[in-house]
C-alpha cells in the first residue's frame, strides 16, 4: 500500500521538478516514478547504505536519499542529478515520504497498532475503536514472546523471525530497540506452556544454527482479548529479567514458570534486605566459602538426600554432614530440617536478586 501512496506523490509533484525522480525499495527495485517504464527494474549500480538513513549518495548520475525503517533504509528517493539542486529536491522528498509512510504505517498498519498497544503508546478507550478500523480480531488468544539478541553477525534477526511466521494477520513481529524483538503469536486457548517453551527453544535454535545469532526469550502469560496485550509483554519482561537473575545458562524462560523467583522480584529491596538480617542473626552469609555454598546448592540439588549428595560430591557422608554442622553453628539453620532449608534457599535467592539489582517493569 506505501507504494502506492509513493507512486501518488510523485505523480502530483511532476510538473514541479523538472527531472526524473522516485523511490526504490531495499532491494533496489523502483517501486514509484516520474518515468512509468522505470517502475519494476532494478537499478543494479544502487547499494542503499543499511547503517545511517539519513544520508544522501550519488550512483550513476542519481542523487538518492533513503528513508524509513529503525535499523536500516527499507525505502531511498532517487532524482535525477549530482548537483545541489538534486541534492535539495531528494531531501524534501525523502522528508516528505518518510513522513507519509509514518503517518500511514500509524493509521492503518496492524503490526504498528499491536506495537501501540504493547508499549502503551495508545489511550485504552482508542484501542477497540482502532481495532474496528484496521478490522482487527480482538478477542482471540495471544501471547507475547521477547527475544534477546545477546550476541550477532550481520544477518538481521527481525528478518529471519519475520520470515518464521509470515501470517501477518495472525502473528505480529516488530522491534521495540536495536537488541529486543517482540512476536506477538495467536495460540490456542488451551495451549500448554511447554508448547510455547518448545516453539521459543525452536526460534533460538534456528537464530543459532544457521545464522549464529545467540538470544534469549521471554515468554509472557496467554491473553485473551487486545487490551491485555501490553500485560502479556511485560510478563515476558520480567521473564527475562528475573530468568537473568536466577537461571543464567537458560535460553528460554516462561513467566509461568519462574516460581518463587517471581515473588521475589515483585518484593521491595529494603523489605529482602531486612528478611536476610533476621535470617543471618548468628553470621552473615558472605561468612560462607565457595565450597561451602557449592556443597549448599548440591545438597538442594539432591532434594536434601545426605547419601546421594556425599556421592555426587565424591566426599564421605561424615564429612557432609559436618559441613552440614559447620553451616549450622555459622548461621543457625540445619538444612537437613526441611523448613530450614526452605528459609535457607530463599535467602540464597534473595541475596542474588540484591546483588544483581534488577531492572524494575
Amino acid at each position: 500500500m506505501s507504494t502506492r501512496l509513493f507512486q501518488s506523490v510523485v505523480r502530483q509533484m511532476k510538473d514541479s521538478i523538472d527531472c526524473v525522480f522516485g523511490v526504490i525499495d531495499d532491494t533496489a527495485t523502483i517501486v514509484a516514478s516520474s518515468e512509468l517504464s522505470l517502475i519494476g527494474t532494478v537499478n543494479e549500480y544502487v547499494s542503499i547504505d543499511m547503517t545511517n538513513t539519513n544520508d544522501l549518495f550519488v550512483r550513476d548520475g542519481y542523487t538518492y536519499k533513503p528513508f524509513g525503517g529503525h535499523t536500516k533504509a527499507e525505502y531511498a528517493v532517487f532524482v535525477e542529478g549530482t548537483d545541489e539542486l538534486a541534492a535539495r529536491y531528494a531531501n524534501i522528498l525523502g522528508i516528505s515520504l518518510a513522513s507519509i509512510k509514518q503517518y500511514y504505517d500509524e493509521k492503518y498498519d496492524r503490526t504498528n497498532f499491536v506495537k501501540n498497544v504493547v508499549l502503551d503508546n495508545i489511550l485504552p478507550g482508542d484501542i477497540f475503536i482502532k481495532a474496528r478500523e484496521l478490522c482487527f480480531t480482538s478477542e482471540v488468544y495471544r501471547v507475547a514472546f521477547l527475544i534477546r539478541i545477546i550476541s550477532s553477525n550481520e544477518v538481521s534477526a527481525l528478518d529471519v523471525i519475520q520470515n518464521l511466521f509470515p501470517d501477518k494477520n495472525k502473528d505480529f513481529v516488530f522491534s521495540i530497540t536495536e537488541n529486543d524483538i517482540v512476536l506477538i503469536k495467536e495460540v490456542k486457548q488451551n495451549v500448554e506452556t511447554n508448547d510455547l517453551k518448545k516453539l521459543a527453544r525452536s526460534i533460538a535454535d534456528t537464530l543459532s544454527s544457521e545464522f549464529y545469532t545467540r538470544v534469549n526469550v521471554g515468554i509472557g502469560t496467554v491473553v485473551e482479548g487486545v487490551k491485555d496485550l501490553a500485560s502479556t509483554f511485560k510478563e515476558a519482561q520480567i521473564a527475562l529479567e528475573v530468568g537473568k537473575v536466577f537461571d543464567t545458562d537458560q535460553a528460554v524462560v516462561s513467566y509461568d514458570n519462574l516460581g518463587i523467583a517471581r515473588l521475589i522480584y515483585h518484593l521491595p529491596t529494603t523489605l529482602c534486605e531486612t528478611f536476610l538480617k533476621e535470617v543471618f542473626k548468628k553470621g552473615t552469609i558472605e561468612s560462607l566459602d565457595h565450597e561451602t555454598l557449592f556443597t549448599i546448592q548440591k545438597f538442594f540439588d539432591n532434594n536434601l538426600n545426605v547419601s546421594e549428595t556425599s556421592r555426587k560430591l565424591f566426599v564421605h557422608r561424615n564429612t557432609l554432614v559436618y559441613r552440614l554442622e559447620k553451616i549450622k553453628k555459622l548461621t543457625g539453620l540445619d538444612l537437613r530440617d526441611f523448613d530450614d532449608a526452605i528459609v535457607f534457599k530463599i535467602a540464597l535467592m534473595v541475596k542474588k536478586y540484591l546483588s544483581a539489582n534488577p531492572v524494575k517493569f
